[in-house]
């Protein structure tokens, strides 16, 4: 006999919420059995949960999940599956390499215009920290 888990069994193992369950219900990405007003899932849900949740995580949309999952029930079936996943992958993979170029930069451009600024407080005749411990001791007096 199969092994079915209920909606609190799936939300508890997987830190979900039931609200998100059934809204990859409503996308048609889980389809639970149902006893009454009781959702069942199968295994093969809980692993849909799991690729669901892992593609997330990534930064895939929920479109690009979706198309990596029915690729596995389609021709050409788990090869091409793995292709499309890889592919996602090498587009994820230079989107986020960017994004840290970009905050590499922005970074790097905080730091000196932060070095300017406290190199003109001292140009001025103030500290930078005097100035902020000053400012917290005003606010606890308050």
């Amino acid at each position: 006999m199969q092994r079915l888990y209920t909606i609190t069994q799936l939300t508890q193992e997987f830190g979900v919420t039931t609200r998100t369950l059934r809204f990859y219900e409503a996308q048609g990405l889980l389809s639970p059995q149902r006893r009454g007003r009781q959702r069942l899932y199968t295994p093969a849900d809980r692993t849909r949960l799991k690729l669901i949740l892992r593609g997330k995580r990534l930064g895939f949309s929920l479109a690009e999940v979706r198309e990596i999952i029915e690729m596995y029930g389609r021709a050409p079936g788990e090869p091409g599956q793995l292709r499309l996943l890889m592919d996602k992958i090498r587009t994820r993979r230079a989107e986020l390499l960017e994004k840290r170029e970009d905050i590499e930069l922005t970074l790097k451009d905080l730091d000196e215009v932060e070095a300017g600024a406290r190199a003109r407080m001292a140009e001025l005749g103030h500290e930078f920290e005097e100035e902020m411990a000053a400012e917290e001791e005003a606010g606890n007096a308050a």
